[in-house]
């Protein structure tokens, strides 16, 4: 029987991770609410705007259940989904509430607006070669990480605008996080390596 992988289906790109789960033959299933919570196996958090995603949440009672479940099953977020598993988020609203778990300092919006994403392919070792092409749309940045964290990718210093390595992949444990689109490439081998995390969980 394949686990049953839940997308929380408040704000964000929802299908696009669900149609990536269900073609690695996992079990969905969307969850807007505290009771689809339950028999979960892995929970993807979506990308999205993370201060309507955190709105949300509180709104529908989520947000306590989600801490209690992040430290029970795997996790994975992308873009917005990284803000909302992240402890500390910097230029996010006074008022805006995560989920935390994972022990990293995302930046919102670090790489601009709309109209300044871009696409760069990546090494990201845990998934094989080749290189992954990562799409960023406003996308957070990892601006710190603990030693509890592994970086599973970064833009090269000599390919970023900074000069300076920019941390876009994480992983602690059964939570992971990136800040690049995943979901809407063709590309499976980032969902095929959290849906390995749920199944060895």
């Amino acid at each position: 029987m394949s686990p049953v992988i839940g997308v929380l289906a408040i704000q964000g790109d929802v299908r696009e991770h669900a149609h990536c789960l269900t073609e690695l033959g996992s079990q969905v299933r969307l969850v807007k609410s505290v009771e689809q919570l339950s028999g979960l196996a892995g929970l993807v958090i979506p990308g999205g705007e993370s201060t309507t995603m955190s709105i949300l949440a509180v709104k529908n009672n989520l947000i306590e259940p989600l801490r209690e479940l992040s430290s029970q099953i795997p996790m994975y977020g992308s873009c917005a989904g990284l803000i909302m598993l992240a402890d500390t988020i910097t230029e996010g609203r006074s008022d805006q509430q995560t989920i935390g778990g994972l022990h990293i300092t995302a930046k919102r919006n670090a790489f601009g607006r709309q109209v300044d994403s871009f696409e760069i392919d990546l090494k990201i070792p845990a998934i094989g070669e080749p290189d992954f092409h990562a799409i960023f749309i406003r996308a957070p940045l990892v601006e710190s990480a603990s030693d509890s964290v592994e970086v599973l990718a970064a833009i090269p210093s000599e390919m970023s605008l900074t000069g300076s390595e920019q941390i876009v992949a994480v992983r602690q444990d059964n939570l992971m996080a990136t800040s690049f689109h995943p979901e809407i490439t063709s590309d499976l081998r980032i969902h095929k390596y959290f849906v390995e995390m749920v199944r060895s969980a």
